[in-house]
């Protein structure tokens, strides 16, 4: 497929970087074509292309919102809203607020009724958002190998289809998927943000990932 990346920073490289690792084809949208860390990612992925978000969201069949959640709105209104009508759009953001972590507990500047990639749903309404990647560190977005086995990633989303597309990548991945059912789930996916973080903060320990057993 042809994938568009909208957000240039490290989730951005990543999942770049995984995409072309599995035969696609990438563009990453930034703001700055020149700037050093882009530079040097294409240096690094000579078949990649980085562009503006426009080109990258005209690029994709497939789009992945992999920007800064305070940003994230302006990025797409900057890529176009109409180059996101009719295509899947994996939603990697998270609400992360401004304001520093409380013993360790990231802020969201969302409410706990509602979730960011809802609010993205209705800027985009034609789009078919699955919320994705969001709960892991990018160190572990590609291939993550666990001494406790393949971890889980929840997803979420208003099109089935959709959601089979994107779980068909995670598999190439490297992840177990669970589908937690449409965008009003998505208000329990994200905070998992918080809590994936909070070990981090209190005790810089980044190396894990979650699991849902089954009996």
């Amino acid at each position: 497929m042809k994938i568009g990346i909208i957000g240039s920073g490290i989730v951005g490289q990543v999942l770049g970087k995984a995409f072309l690792a599995e035969g696609h084809e990438v563009t990453i949208g930034t703001r700055n074509i020149n700037k050093e860390e882009v530079v040097k990612w294409k240096s690094e992925n000579p078949t990649g292309a980085i562009g503006s978000f426009t080109e990258a969201a005209a690029f994709g069949d497939l789009l992945v919102l992999a920007t800064g959640g305070s940003v994230t709105e302006e990025a797409i209104k900057l890529a176009g809203t109409d180059h996101f009508n009719g295509k899947v759009v994996i939603d990697a953001t998270n609400p992360i607020a401004a304001a520093p972590p409380v013993n360790g507990v990231l802020q969201f500047f969302t409410g706990p009724n509602e979730s960011f990639m809802e609010r993205l749903q209705v800027l985009l309404p034609a789009a078919k958002l699955v919320k994705a990647f969001n709960s892991i560190g990018n160190a572990f977005m590609y291939k993550p190998n666990f001494p406790g086995g393949v971890p889980t990633m929840f997803i979420a989303g208003n099109d089935e289809g959709a959601k089979k597309t994107v779980t068909s990548i995670l598999t190439s991945f490297g992840w177990e998927t669970e589908d937690m059912g449409k965008a009003e789930a998505a208000r329990a996916i994200e905070p998992l943000c918080i809590l994936w973080c909070i070990p981090g903060f209190l005790n810089n320990q980044w190396r894990h990932a979650f699991k849902l057993l089954k009996a």
